[in-house]
């Protein structure tokens, strides 16, 4: 079992992403993606601190160290309404087991209930049992159904539109 540490959940800040592009990174490795991640400091701050931000952040810290954070968006379906996605929760190897993912969790799930979403959702790799072990404690509907689509940069601007 881990040793437990003292750590806060807070909303992420400016100055705080240079750590978080490290643990994305971190969470590229861990899923066997290292060469995948393309985003650049400059576009994640922004995304997320320019004049019209499109992502919230919060990060677990323990003294001055950010051991975890979670990144989510709103989104719009048009069968429910507004809607809160959450992209990632990464929290660093040595940290897990702290329960550092789950009040990130549950800050965002926070967020989602103060802007009164319909639903919302998010991804899990299908060979991630820790991750699907840890949305299943919260009875957390997991859909093998839908298959995910996507256009990559690349493919967007090379179309012929």
């Amino acid at each position: 079992m881990t040793e437990p540490i003292d750590f806060m959940v807070r909303k992420g800040r400016k100055t705080d992403l240079p750590e978080v592009l490290g643990l994305i990174k971190e969470l590229a490795l861990y899923e066997k993606a290292p060469n995948e991640v393309t985003l650049t400091l400059g576009e994640l701050e922004n995304d997320g601190f320019g004049e019209n931000p499109i992502y919230g952040l919060f990060v677990a810290e323990s003294n001055s160290d950010i051991l975890g954070i979670a990144v989510y968006y709103e989104k719009y379906s048009t069968w429910k309404g507004r809607s809160l996605f959450l992209e990632d929760i990464i929290v660093t190897d040595a940290s897990r087991g702290m329960g550092i993912g789950h009040q990130l969790f549950e800050a965002v799930i926070a967020v989602a209930k103060e802007r009164n979403s319909a639903r919302m959702e998010w991804q899990v790799l299908d060979w991630n049992e820790p991750a699907i072990r840890f949305y299943k404690k919260y009875n957390a509907e997991l859909d093998g159904e839908w298959l995910n689509g996507k256009f990559t940069r690349e493919q967007i601007q090379s179309y012929p539109a």
